[in-house]
């Protein structure tokens, strides 16, 4: 069995949550087994292993995004920064809104989080709509930094954000396509 179909049998698919409909990606049991997890943590690092593919820090989206980024960064021997929701850090700080379904929100990165010219990783455990995706991409941009990839474990095709991000330029690595399920 391939890589994708392994952790795709360990994603929980929770009907109707957290709205009638929705058919909500659970990834928690893929956290929950420490092999299921290895397999899934060893896929990105040796991805981002390769000489043109290793990144200076990893960045995480809150909040799924930390328990990866942070994983993934240790075994790269790099940094980790998050990227918060508004208000969660505590220093200086530069933000991005963008627009959610219903709304919109904003998050939040430290100044110093990383430095003009850095190669960063952007990850987080999904992409829907890929507006949290951009809002990262452009805070690390406004810092001087490069987004080498955004990686996900994750795509949701049919929402669209995928597209998005790569009509935007970002090149995009995922484990998991959930298309037409």
């Amino acid at each position: 069995m391939d890589t994708s179909a392994y952790l795709r049998n360990h994603i929980r698919t929770v009907p109707d949550w957290p709205a009638p409909g929705v058919q909500f990606r659970d990834i928690t049991p893929l956290l929950q087994d420490p092999q299921v997890f290895r397999v899934l943590i060893d896929a990105f690092v040796h991805r981002y292993m390769s000489r043109g593919m290793r990144p200076d820090v990893v960045a995480g989206l809150d909040a799924r995004g930390f328990i990866l980024g942070a994983v993934v960064a240790y075994e790269l021997n790099v940094g980790f920064v998050p990227i918060r929701k508004k208000g969660k850090l505590p220093f200086t700080t530069v933000e991005e809104t963008y627009e959610l379904e219903y709304g919109s929100a904003t998050v939040e990165l430290h100044t110093d989080a990383v430095k003009a010219g850095d190669r960063v990783l952007l990850i987080d455990d999904l992409i829907a709509t890929g507006g949290t995706m951009m809002a990262g991409k452009k805070l690390l941009e406004k810092l001087g930094a490069t987004v080498v990839e955004g990686a996900a474990i994750v795509d949701l095709p049919e929402l669209g954000g995928s597209g998005k991000l790569r009509a935007a330029g970002l090149p995009l690595f995922t484990l998991v396509d959930f298309e037409g399920h």
